[in-house]
């Protein structure tokens, strides 16, 4: 086969394996980061059965790639007690993963900050119901602190600034 017509038979399928690889490089990142969520084991969050924002927020965990176990419960005070989560950071719903508390609509970027970074507090929390976080809107450029808790965390510390 003459050199010039090899090239022009090869081109198309380099050209093409080339450009699936490029654009399957950001859903094999995304898929990756669905195999590291998994390594910290099954979230479990307490939630009001009748809130929809609780329910959207655990949409989006699960497809961030937590898997999400959830138990459905009237009792609004006794799950946060229980996790020791200060009364001025209750928000709706709280959340256990890996040994840490997750309250209220935490932003995945914060939690996957928390599960790798593994700092010396009980949790974070992101404290009533903001618009635009997770859950409530789910705007990106909304701002608003993730306050950690516990542990080494002093009153208000901020872990995690949103929207910045």
């Amino acid at each position: 086969m003459k050199p010039i017509k090899c090239l022009s038979t090869a081109l198309p399928a380099v050209a093409l394996a080339l450009g699936a690889a490029t654009l399957m490089g950001p859903e094999m990142a995304h898929a990756d980061s669905h195999m590291m969520m998994a390594e910290h084991g099954t979230m479990h969050v307490t939630k009001s059965p009748t809130c929809g924002c609780c329910t959207a927020w655990v949409a989006l965990a699960r497809a961030e790639g937590y898997e999400v176990e959830t138990t459905d419960t009237r009792d609004y005070v006794g799950p946060k007690k229980k996790a020791g989560v200060p009364d001025d950071l209750w928000a709706c719903h709280t959340a256990t993963i890996d040994g840490y508390v997750i309250e209220g609509h935490v932003p995945f970027a914060a939690l996957a900050k928390l599960l790798e970074d593994r700092p010396d507090i009980a949790g974070i929390a992101v404290p009533g119901m903001p618009g635009g976080s997770p859950g409530m809107g789910d705007d990106p450029s909304e701002r608003f602190d993730v306050i950690a808790f516990g542990g080494t965390a002093a009153e208000g510390d901020v872990f995690y600034k949103a929207g910045i």
